[in-house]
């Protein structure tokens, strides 16, 4: 089956080398001796093996230097490969931490800042923990340890790192098991599986067991585990300035693996014994970080009420738990990640606010000032909101910087968040895109013809755009649905303009960083609206009068690829679709995907079994009969999040109806699909080749 899915998404990239419908001035061109100009070529799937994006930026304690992970493509492995570079700030020298075949991430300084801890591997080995010590530029691993670590945290004293690592538990046996004659081949054993979570996406089949708490001596030895028993525990781990305890979300109590959203913030003691309960909501409370004098936490969370969204607060709580008080509880955005300033009087956080993300200054009194904004996430092929950043100790904020043109960047933001107090400390992909003209990505404001809430779009126009010609469209959706994308460099977008497309795409209702009310709006209700929402974006593109109103396609991925299937099934206008890892049947979907103890309680309020009509009445299977629009449907072949049965639950049924339709598998890919480059570089064309073969060139003026 790989190897006939493999030749498929080969032939549909080759389809996709030259597209109908397009003219020479919008075809992509190459350099001749007769064109030399260094601009002169739109972006290549190729060049997809060519990005390289910068991550988890870490502020060295006195300011002076910051260590973050490069993650390049790697064209001969066919991944991102990933390692860590320090810059000084003061000569603007980016060096790599380390030389030879160790892949770098989770980089950590020491409290005195001359060691830097971090997680590297061999290739595509597992991880495990080293120290760099800066000044004599050696390298050591501290431990060969049972199962990969994560979520590393140095002491106050520098002489203990603490993490999170998993300890395995034996699945239970049915039945003894039979003597195996010698030399006999017999199959494997029975697959026992008695969890509710025992895979996931991006992992697979998981490995029983618990998550718990670790510490390692800094100069290496054997770990000792502090945490135990029947809970989950997770980082960011916070100890206390006497190092006398470690403070960590856990999930635990009856049945705590049908309630994902139950955590709280306990303290571990390092000495042993009982960890104690700080944080008493009915919702999901952690990512706690300790105040520089050790009396207070801060702390992010909610009081659950089972609606589809819910905005997360930053909380201040005394170091038992006491006095607990929300900052900033008025602010109608969601906030994360809360790290203290180093004079402990006030808290930095982040916020998407419209599509844009930034650090914010929280006051202790609840005022909120922006610190840096325009930060990006790791994911290259889409739009989405994210980022990665840290504090500096005179409260400069590292960050990985996003724009319309280029991956994420680091940069260094001082004293404010304007253009002015903003300093790029890279510039990785300067080479590529030297040679590379992009299409160019503007606001397109929209009313949605629903009510006429206001929903925020952007349009990308292709490269040499020229308003007097007629272009066709591409409306690209996000997934989530209770996410947003941005103004930011993505592939997919730019690889569409590239091949002559206008695309829109838009944060519709149901979309995050809008506050509570707007992402609501969808609650047991999607989709829904969102689909004028999304009519509305195409309308709004199309009144600008250089879209071709019958030379319309529609993609999305994930909740776009509900979305994208539900559309076919109320509209006839867009020529072909591609639906990307779409849910088909919720009833299925919810008891199926690695999220599903918590999907069918937040996202329908019952079971499929109390409640049919509902989920079928969500279900884009339901107007299938009403479908006449080409759709190829795209899924990972190891995807768990939105399973592959969904896509072929739909393949089947526009086969069974006629509709002309392609089932594409990608091999061994999970529910991001994008994290091979080749694969990324395929999806694109395959879609860019499905448009192709239901466009026409639009009436020359």
């Amino acid at each position: 089956m790989s190897n006939v899915v493999t030749r498929s998404l080969a032939a549909l990239a080759v389809l996709g080398a030259a597209l109908p419908g397009l003219s020479a001035a919008q075809a992509p061109t190459g350099p001749s001796a007769a064109t030399p100009t260094p601009k002169a070529q739109p972006l290549k799937p190729a060049d997809i093996f060519n990005l390289t994006r910068a991550s988890d930026p870490q502020v060295s304690p006195d300011g002076t230097q910051v260590a973050y992970v490069r993650v390049a493509n790697d064209i001969m492995v066919d991944r991102g490969v990933s390692a860590i570079w320090v810059v000084d700030l003061k000569t603007g020298v980016d060096t790599p931490l380390v030389s030879g075949s160790l892949e770098g991430f989770e980089p950590r300084w020491s409290p005195d800042g001359t060691r830097i801890a971090f997680l590297a591997s061999e290739g595509e080995g597992p991880p495990s923990l080293y120290v760099r010590w800066l000044a004599s530029g050696r390298t050591a691993r501290l431990a060969t340890l049972a199962r990969p670590p994560k979520d590393i945290s140095w002491s106050p004293d520098g002489r203990q790192i603490a993490f999170v690592m998993l300890e395995p538990q034996a699945e239970p046996a049915f039945g003894a098991p039979l003597d195996k004659p010698k030399g006999a081949k017999w199959s494997g054993p029975l697959q026992v599986i008695s969890s509710v979570s025992y895979r996931a996406d991006g992992v697979g089949e998981l490995e029983k067991g618990r998550d718990h708490v670790f510490v390692i001596s800094a100069e290496g030895g054997t770990a000792r585990q502090l945490t135990f028993g029947d809970t989950q525990d997770a980082g960011p781990l916070a100890w206390t300035p006497d190092g006398k305890a470690i403070l960590v979300t856990r999930r635990s109590g009856k049945a705590w693996e049908i309630n994902p959203f139950r955590s709280a913030v306990w303290s571990v003691p390092l000495a042993g014994g009982a960890p104690t309960r700080l944080t008493q909501q009915e919702g999901p409370d952690g990512q706690a970080d300790v105040s520089p004098d050790g009396r207070a936490f801060a702390f992010v969370g909610y009081d659950d009420h089972y609606h589809g969204y819910t905005n997360q607060h930053v909380y201040v709580a005394d170091i038992d738990g006491g006095h607990v008080h929300a900052l900033a509880g008025d602010l109608d955005r969601s906030l994360s990640h809360p790290r203290w300033a180093r004079d402990g009087k006030s808290i930095y956080a982040e916020e998407v606010n419209h599509g844009v993300t930034e650090v914010v200054r929280l006051g202790l009194d609840g005022a909120v000032a922006p610190v840096a904004n325009g930060l990006a996430s790791g994911g290259l092929d889409l739009p989405y909101s994210g980022g990665a950043w840290s504090v500096g100790p005179r409260g400069e904020i590292a960050y990985t910087q996003g724009s319309p043109d280029r991956p994420p960047e680091l940069a260094l933001a001082q004293g404010g968040a304007d253009d002015a107090h903003i300093r790029r400390l890279t510039d990785l992909n300067g080479d590529l895109f030297a040679t590379r003209t992009l299409g160019r990505l503007e606001a397109l404001p929209v009313k949605s013809s629903f009510d006429g809430l206001a929903i925020d779009a952007w349009m990308i126009t292709p490269p040499g755009f020229d308003p007097a010609k007629k272009y066709p469209l591409i409306l690209e959706i996000h997934g989530g649905p209770f996410a947003s994308y941005g103004p930011i460099f993505a592939t997919d977008d730019q690889l569409y303009a590239a091949a002559g497309y206008v695309v829109v795409y838009a944060n519709p209702r149901g979309s995050t960083s809008y506050g509570d009310a707007f992402a609501n709006e969808i609650d047991h209700a999607y989709p829904g609206h969102d689909y004028d929402d999304l009519m509305s974006v195409v309308d709004a593109a199309v009144a600008k009068g250089f879209v071709d109103p019958g030379r319309l396609f529609v993609t999305g991925g994930s909740g776009g690829g509900v979305l994208t299937s539900w559309i076919v099934g109320k509209t006839h206008r867009f020529r072909a679709a591609v639906a990307q890892k779409p849910v088909i049947d919720w009833a299925s979907e919810v008891l199926t995907n690695d999220l599903y103890p918590w999907m069918a309680r937040y996202w329908f309020g019952q079971m499929p079994w109390e409640d049919p009509i509902h989920y079928w009445a969500r279900s884009p299977l339901s107007l299938v009969g009403n479908v006449t629009t080409p759709t190829m449907i795209i899924v990972g072949g190891s995807d768990v999040r939105t399973p592959d049965e969904e896509s072929e639950q739909y393949y089947g049924a526009l086969r069974l109806r006629g509709v002309p339709t392609v089932l594409i598998k990608v091999p061994g890919a999970f529910h991001d699909m994008a994290l091979r480059p080749s694969h990324s570089a395929a999806k694109a064309e395959a879609v860019l080749a499905w448009f192709a073969q239901y466009d026409a060139p639009a009436a020359k003026p």
